[in-house]
């Protein structure tokens, strides 16, 4: 497996200078860095050959993540919404493409996080997300995305995909060599009877997994979660994909508002702290899972 974490560990904003951390996650012993899909249409050419040229003399992969906005909703029952969606993913895959960011994961089959103010129809929202995810994920394959992961959220941030279950039924329906089933911990803390079945019931769908603990911290720091028990059900279906871990632990910020982060959740949030817990955490799964 390929260990990696989300640029936003360090961040209060969406979008970032990657350049320092793809350099950083080199030097802290990652494989993987993960950026935002926000504002990734607008990169200059310039910027592009710059990132990439880090990116190779750093070592590291990257993978991309976003939580579509509600004008970005493909399971939306306005046909205006849906097609800008899909423009907005065909300029997006064009700066993919160029950095090599072959997995995309995240709610992309509706919006996030969910505005439960308004009415939900799951059982509609659903029909539409897998049509239109047919037509988004054959433009992704055009561009050479190989995996699109279907993140399966908690209820409280989204209502179509709950369970690793309604993921696979969902993957299924769309019938996409591309679609994929993307698992996260802190999700899955939420919504499984075991960690164990639903990774089991993944199986080979699964396409990407996100690692963080019950407190959003690094894994590693929390509480409930059975890191050896994932690790055994990972080696049991053969996966050797992408492992990113997704912590939030400082407040502020649209990365805050989004996730919910009202305080700091540590008594240290300096950037030399959050180094040194995520260097640690990265040796503690290696440890566990081999």
């Amino acid at each position: 497996m390929k260990y990696g974490i989300y640029y936003a560990y360090w961040e209060r904003q969406w979008g970032a200078d990657y350049r320092k951390y793809i350099r950083k996650a080199g030097e802290l012993g990652f494989d993987i860095l993960e950026l935002a899909c926000t504002g990734m249409k607008d990169m200059s050419e310039a910027e592009i050959e710059e990132l990439k040229a880090v990116r190779d003399a750093s070592g590291i992969s990257l993978t991309a993540g976003h939580g579509p906005k509600p004008d970005q909703n493909l399971a939306s029952p306005d046909p205006a919404i849906v097609e800008n969606a899909l423009e907005f993913w065909k300029e997006t895959f064009r700066v993919l493409e160029k950095l090599d960011i072959k997995t995309v994961g995240g709610g992309l089959y509706g919006y996030w996080p969910v505005d439960y103010s308004k009415p939900v129809d799951k059982e509609g929202d659903l029909e539409r997300s897998i049509e239109n995810m047919r037509r988004m994920a054959d433009i992704a394959a055009d561009y050479g995305i190989t995996t699109l992961g279907m993140e399966v959220l908690n209820r409280h941030e989204g209502y179509l995909l709950n369970t690793c279950k309604e993921c696979v039924d969902y993957v299924k329906a769309v019938d996409r060599p591309n679609v994929k089933v993307m698992l996260d911990t802190y999700h899955m803390l939420f919504e499984e009877d075991s960690f164990e079945d639903a990774i089991l019931t993944a199986g080979p769908l699964l396409g990407h997994l996100h690692v963080g603990e019950n407190n959003r911290k690094v894994p590693g720091q929390g509480h409930l979660i059975n890191w050896d028990e994932i690790g055994s059900a990972l080696h049991k279906i053969g996966y050797d994909g992408t492992v990113v871990m997704e912590p939030f632990v400082i407040h502020g910020g649209e990365v805050g508002k989004d996730i919910r982060i009202w305080r700091d959740l540590l008594p240290d949030v300096s950037e030399e702290k959050l180094d040194s817990d995520a260097r640690g955490s990265v040796e503690f799964l290696r440890s566990r899972w081999g």
